[in-house]
């Protein structure tokens, strides 16, 4: 059997420079704000992303560096939070940072690691928001979200894989590929589904 072969943004892992190839990745996760120094501020947070990086001082940035950093965070809500000590951001401040440093480098893809896990429910209402106004955003590279709820998907996301033990389960348009029935053999749990006002929803039948 021929091993697996996987290309991003046309470039084969194994036979490429990973360390330029994720320059070209803008990813957030729920547990990437543990690596990050409680002392950094915003700005310095997504400014770092340019360079795939975790501290200013790993590299030299210029005022253009530091604007295009401002910018990101203008375009997330949060642009006057760019001076402000990370560690004293509410949760859902920080995972809009994350989401803002995904920008930074000008991506050609966004990965999102189930960025509203640990947040209470004002803090993934504003997150999701958040990704729906980046969604509505022609200039917005193509956006992969990893979550296991469905309420999280925001409104403009468009496609669907649905994986279970590590099968798939269905890939397509999210309208034509989601349903119930598929949904309860992923959970092996009866569920309800429906949409409203441009969000999925789920509820056990039992």
């Amino acid at each position: 059997m021929a091993p697996d072969v996987i290309e991003v943004l046309g470039e084969r892992f194994g036979r490429t420079d990973v360390r330029q190839l994720r320059t070209r990745i803008g990813l957030a996760s729920s547990g990437m704000a543990d690596l990050l120094r409680a002392d950094l501020t915003p700005l310095d947070v997504v400014m770092t992303a340019k360079n795939g990086a975790l501290e200013p001082w790993w590299h030299r940035y210029d005022d253009a560096d530091r604007q295009r950093a401002r910018t990101c965070l203008e375009q997330l809500g949060i642009g006057r939070l760019a001076e402000r000590s990370f560690s004293t951001l509410s949760s859902g401040e920080r995972q809009r940072v994350l989401l803002a440093r995904t920008l930074m480098p000008e991506p050609g893809l966004i990965l999102l690691d189930e960025p509203t896990a640990g947040l209470d429910l004002a803090g993934r209402e504003d997150l999701v928001a958040g990704l729906a106004d980046l969604a509505a955003d022609p200039a917005t590279p193509a956006t992969v979200l990893v979550t296991h709820h469905v309420e999280e998907i925001p409104d403009g996301f468009t496609h669907l894989l649905l994986l279970a033990e590590g099968r798939v389960m269905a890939a397509g348009v999210l309208d034509d590929v989601l349903d119930a029935e598929t949904l309860s053999a992923c959970f092996g749990l009866p569920l309800g589904l429906e949409r409203r006002h441009g969000r999925w929803w789920a509820w056990s039948t039992r």
